[in-house]
């Protein structure tokens, strides 16, 4: 590699087309990189349905100049409504909206998954320094002198890949982490989460305000907020199950569901009844890999660090990711090892800290009496206000602090 190709010039390989590795491309190909982005399916697909973006991720994407698009994209809900979920009983209500612009000076967005990949797409495809390469899956990674070596199976054969950098953007059971060293197994954690989407029109009338609702109950918690202009309602109900099954998603069967939530409000149950579909995802979990980094190579997102559900905070904190590992690679240009090292140092106590609240809401929201009745004394008295100063931390943040 020249000595030009240290800086700006150096190629950038990642591996992973998700949210964390096509901002990583947005970020690293708007810095004059040239990019290729090797990614194992053969499309793009729409998986997943809704995804939050609190200020911590959107004020990245909006210093990207996607605010425009993600405005024309994405909602944003006038509040959290949280409630028992036996009852249906108001606990709290915390402020979103305008409240979370003037307060951390960047929006608190609700999106369909497949228009954020839409906008960051769009974006990346108008760059003519990146390429985006499908039905590419990573077999090995090999460092020489100043590259990394990605060697990755496709449709004609066995192909090679050389870059100044690779970032594994590839997901929990990332092949980049595997190729480097790290061979671990996630842990299932005794949870899966339950996804569908229902036309608003179809919803019971209650569901179709721009808000968030959170239901909470005994072993299992639901979520819904409005996409596409409030044509959609995306719901997200996470439940204790012990049967596992690695991969993205399945079908769900609507009355193994409504089983499950036989004693919840009916009004809550009404709104199972509207969606058509379920899509079934067990969780899996894991602590922050002992290494991010080997060589010329750094993990984000859910390769290094996996978040649970239970914050709306995994796309987020890829984004995250993604502007700090582009701030240090940019600020040692000459010394990419070291930009790498400087990386993991940033990201590992947040990573850390982000893991241990999630884990910890889950406990929270699952709880049975008495524990849940103490719970729900506690979020009345701190209100709206109290419960958004607790998470202060992690909304007002930015990659360069």
């Amino acid at each position: 590699m020249s000595a030009a190709q240290a800086g700006s010039d150096m190629p950038i390989l990642i591996a992973g087309a998700g949210i964390g590795g096509l901002t990583a491309a947005l970020l690293f190909g708007r810095a004059g990189h040239p990019v290729t982005v090797l990614e194992k399916r053969t499309r793009i697909e729409e998986v997943g349905a809704g995804i939050q973006l609190s200020p911590n991720a959107s004020q990245v994407l909006v210093g990207l100049g996607l605010g425009p698009a993600l405005g024309r994209a994405a909602g944003e809900p006038d509040r959290l409504l949280v409630r028992r979920g036996m009852s249906g009983a108001r606990l709290v209500a915390m402020p979103l909206g305008k409240t979370m612009r003037e307060r951390f000076g960047a929006p608190y967005y609700v999106v369909h998954r497949a228009d954020l990949q839409t906008v960051l797409l769009d974006a990346v495809r108008s760059l003519p320094n990146v390429r985006l390469l499908f039905g590419r899956s990573v077999t090995s990674v090999d460092q020489e002198g100043a590259e990394a070596i990605v060697s990755v199976t496709e449709a004609n054969g066995p192909e090679t890949y050389r870059g100044g950098l690779l970032i594994g953007a590839d997901g929990l059971w990332s092949r980049v982490a595997a190729a480097i060293g790290d061979q671990s197994e996630p842990d299932f954690t005794g949870f899966v989460a339950w996804r569908g989407v229902v036309d608003a029109e179809k919803a019971p009338p209650p569901f179709r305000r721009q808000e968030t609702g959170l239901w909470l109950g005994p072993g299992a918690h639901v979520v819904h907020y409005p996409l596409r202009a409030g044509k959609l309602v995306n719901v997200v109900a996470v439940v204790s199950d012990r049967n596992a099954e690695p991969g993205w998603s399945r079908p769900g069967a609507s009355d193994q569901l409504r089983r499950r939530f036989g004693n919840w409000s009916p009004e809550l149950k009404a709104l199972f009844d509207s969606v058509p579909e379920w899509q079934v995802w067990s969780l899996f979990d894991r602590a922050p890999r002992t290494s991010w980094t080997s060589g010329r190579t750094a993990l984000l997102g859910d390769a290094a660090h996996p978040i649970l559900p239970f914050l709306a905070q995994g796309g987020a904190f890829a984004i995250e990711d993604a502007a700090v590992l582009a701030h240090h690679v940019k600020g040692k240009p000459g010394d990419v090892p070291a930009a790498l090292a400087a990386y993991a140092a940033a990201r590992r106590p947040r990573a850390a800290a982000i893991q241990a609240a999630a884990r910890r809401n889950g406990t929270i929201y699952h709880m049975h009496d008495p524990f849940a009745f103490a719970r729900d004394l506690v979020m009345k008295r701190i209100g709206g206000d109290g419960l958004m100063n607790r998470y202060t931390w992690l909304y007002d943040w930015g990659p360069t602090r």
